[in-house]
């Protein structure tokens, strides 16, 4: 039984780290989307707009994603 309280602790505090993390996460595309907006005012319509911040960000995020990706990788290194 202390096994499962231990699994159900860790998951429910992966769970809620995940929820504040997209949370942010959203906080933060309203945020880059108003600084868009406000430097380069665009029609509400302007689809290849939209397009094109969809392509940086997923670019953004593939780049930050390797980069720790790597860092954690580096870190279980040193812990063996």
């Amino acid at each position: 039984m202390n096994q499962f309280k231990q699994n159900f602790r860790e998951s429910l505090t992966s769970y809620m780290l995940a929820a504040f993390g997209f949370v942010a996460g959203l906080a933060w595309n309203e945020a880059i989307q108003a600084l868009v907006n406000a430097l380069f005012p665009l029609d509400k319509d302007a689809v290849w707009a939209k397009f094109l911040y969809a392509i940086i960000i997923t670019i953004l995020v593939v780049i930050v994603s390797a980069i720790l990706i790597k860092l954690s990788a580096k870190k279980d290194e040193k812990k063996n």
